[in-house]
């Protein structure tokens, strides 16, 4: 089947005695077992639960995996993971992550005993020559947050299996509409369900994704015995917005196609990160490696703070808030927000200046997005 029907069809057929034509809510903690030896499948909530397992079986289908486990959040997801490594064990990851990874990684997980090394992934060499003989995973995301860098997926995964290390891919940014880091060699890939594959804006959550069977199980067990597996109602919610995950991203695209060229003709914007762009540096590779440049973008103003606030008060359809992924569009301002939790130099490091804003697109009509910028800017 194709992408579009997978999104609609995959998961939900579990209601054989109403015949539900959409996947029901258990909202149950508990299960019946049929003996002392045996149940049907589910014993508690915790453990499994078949809502959250018809959206688990979605999203392997998607991104081609053989497992999957829905998490309480994004971050939750990303924890999850990193329990399959161990005190001594190093990390490759790039320099310019979500902040909410980097301080999850520098501020939590080092003081438990993994180290941690940023690079500048968009050089493979630059991650070749970080390995060490205590390398254990190299942490791949692209585009990052929220410059829109993009790593050459397969490049990076060639130097990983020379080393015999394994490759996690965050795909939050593009989803499996749009990127599939399998098809490319990545051993795992996470996602905020949080943003696209929910789209709407009202539900946290987030996946862990495997294609190898030993993964599949230890991920199992790790979500399982640190409570990490999403509610029911909140798997529902995000198997009613993956329905029109295609659709929902070629509006989104579209619009931040149209966004990104208008930005990136002003005299007040000094650069604009978009890889549809093709004076974007690493055009050709997304273009390569992607089915689509996505919804995300960001810019950099002529004025810095006093420009910023200055527009942000000007504009009417970009609500100033943190997150991504939804249908309505949302701006917000790193420094202080999504990233605040990198030390400043850090920030510096990535290429996040007091200048930079990060817009997430909406499935608004085009039109009425850059007439909202024109009139912030020029006013």
């Amino acid at each position: 089947m194709h992408f579009e029907t997978r999104c609609v069809h995959t998961g939900v057929d579990k209601d054989s005695t109403w015949l539900s034509a959409t996947t029901p809510i258990y909202p149950s903690s508990t299960f019946r077992w049929d003996n002392l030896d045996g149940h049907r499948g589910f014993d508690y909530t915790r453990s499994g639960n078949p809502t959250r397992r018809a959206l688990e079986e979605n999203l392997a289908a998607l991104e081609g995996g053989i497992d999957c486990r829905a998490t309480s959040t994004g971050m939750s997801a990303i924890a999850g993971v990193l329990h399959l490594f161990q005190p001594g064990d190093h990390i490759i990851a790039g320099h310019d992550i979500y902040g909410g990874t980097y301080r999850l990684f520098d501020a939590v997980f080092r003081k438990m005993g993994i180290d941690f090394e940023f690079v500048r992934m968009g050089d493979p060499e630059n991650v070749r020559k970080a390995l060490r003989p205590n390398t254990k995973c190299i942490w791949i995301e692209t585009p990052s947050n929220p410059l829109l860098n993009i790593v050459d997926i397969q490049a990076i995964c060639d130097v990983a299996k020379s080393a015999g290390v394994i490759t996690i891919a965050d795909n939050t940014f593009l989803s499996p509409y749009l990127q599939r880091p399998f098809e490319f060699g990545v051993d795992i890939v996470v996602h905020s369900t949080t943003k696209y594959l929910n789209g709407h804006s009202d539900v946290v959550g987030g996946a862990i994704i495997t294609r190898d069977k030993a993964h599949a199980e230890r991920v199992s067990y790790v979500v399982n015995a640190l409570g990490l597996a999403c509610s029911p109602f909140d798997a529902w919610l995000v198997l009613r917005g993956v329905k029109t995950l295609g659709p929902r991203m070629e509006a989104h695209q579209k619009g931040a196609q149209a966004l990104a060229e208008f930005l990136n003709g002003q005299p007040t914007v000094a650069k604009v990160y978009y890889p549809g762009l093709t004076d974007h540096p690493q055009h050709a590779l997304a273009k390569r490696q992607q089915k689509g440049f996505g919804a995300m973008l960001s810019f950099d103003v002529q004025g810095g703070r006093p420009a910023v606030e200055k527009i942000l008060s000007k504009l009417t359809l970009f609500q100033l808030a943190e997150s991504l992924g939804g249908v309505e569009s949302l701006i917000e301002y790193p420094d202080t927000m999504s990233h605040a939790s990198m030390t400043e130099p850090a920030r510096r490091e990535a290429g996040i200046t007091a200048s930079t804003l990060r817009v997430s697109v909406g499935i608004e009509h085009p039109d009425d997005l850059v007439a909202d910028f024109r009139q912030a800017l020029e006013g």
